[in-house]
């Protein structure tokens, strides 16, 4: 199984903890093995420590940070090793990369784990999507 995130960039702190039960419930009870991750707001860097910790206690878990465009300068939010960059997102518009860029993990997922608790924005946009996609939606309240 395969599994994306998506949630609003100012997620408070106390949704850390959940998402690192539904995590261990889905690597534990569901076989989830493969793990993509945004890049941008505070809900991926969550999901990026939360995956990272785990990783520890199960070897066969992989994750990846999706990128939605080559960074100009290094970034400290990821070393390159754990990233990749679909090829397709290579002759997108700079401001269209993250929409791209989450269509791309939709599509390669097959349970989302979201944190929306507004109608307004990308993660909103991309829950919704999800869903109408037929994908295993999660939304930690």
């Amino acid at each position: 199984m395969n599994v994306t995130f998506f949630g609003h960039s100012d997620a408070p702190d106390y949704v850390e903890e959940k998402l690192r039960l539904i995590v261990l419930e889905l690597i534990e009870k569901h076989n989830a093995k493969v793990f993509y991750i945004g890049d941008k707001g505070n809900f991926d860097l969550m999901a990026k420590r939360v995956i990272k910790g785990v990783v520890e206690k199960f070897e066969d878990i992989r994750y990846y940070i999706v990128l939605s465009y080559l960074p100009i300068k290094p970034e400290a939010f990821y070393n390159y090793g754990d990233t990749i960059f679909p090829e397709e997102l290579e002759t997108v518009p700079k401001k269209f990369a993250i929409d791209r860029r989450n269509m791309w993990m939709i599509e390669n997922c097959d349970t989302v784990i979201t944190f929306v608790t507004r109608n307004i924005g990308g993660a909103a946009k991309f829950k919704n999507i999800a869903e109408r996609k037929g994908k295993i939606v999660i939304n930690i309240n």
